[in-house]
């Protein structure tokens, strides 16, 4: 495993966290590398050695956060959906500011998209029209209706600042998901 000098670690997690924060203040298109780089207290230069821009920074930092869903989700293959939501549910709270900026903000349409595009990528392997409750149904209808619903309800959680505890919001999706795939 190659080993990170944390300095740079430092700088990275820094301009990351400085890009969330100035996107929960202002529109992402007004946002400059100089802003963020006042924000994260580094160098435009250190910004620019790891990132080509504020597009593939924000791009970068999205593709982080669905790599780390996909990888609870392998981790959760054997469980329950109930189960499995929990470790998703709680993985959104700790990452409170990323989600609730990325789905609330008006500069950031594509994370929904590709968090949605996630969501039924991951969907798809518990859907079965062959045989069950879903026979004869279309897929791809069975995706959309799962998918957004899953994205609505996140939304819906940060929206309103958490109004139900991971647990008491990952036990009632995943009960609907047991109940209709």
């Amino acid at each position: 495993m190659k080993k990170v000098d944390r300095r740079i670690g430092k700088s990275q997690e820094a301009i990351k966290k400085a890009i969330v924060e100035l996107m929960t203040e202002k529109n992402f298109d007004t946002i400059t590398i100089q802003d963020i780089s006042d924000r994260a207290n580094v160098s435009r230069g250190t910004i620019y050695l790891h990132y080509v821009d504020k597009f593939d920074l924000l791009d970068k930092l999205i593709e982080e956060h669905i790599d780390e869903l996909r990888e609870l989700c392998k981790s959760a293959a054997d469980m329950s959906f109930t189960d499995g939501n929990i470790i998703w549910f709680e993985y959104f709270e700790r990452n409170f500011l990323f989600f609730s900026t990325m789905l609330a903000s008006k500069g950031a349409p594509t994370f929904r998209s590709r968090f949605l595009e996630f969501v039924m990528e991951e969907l798809r392997v518990d859907i079965d029209v062959i045989k069950g409750k879903n026979q004869g149904l279309n897929e791809e209808i069975i995706l959309q209706f799962f998918g957004t619903a899953i994205v609505g309800i996140v939304e819906w959680w940060f929206k309103n600042k958490k109004p139900s505890s991971p647990k008491v919001v990952a036990k009632q999706v995943g009960t609907l998901l047991d109940r209709n795939l």
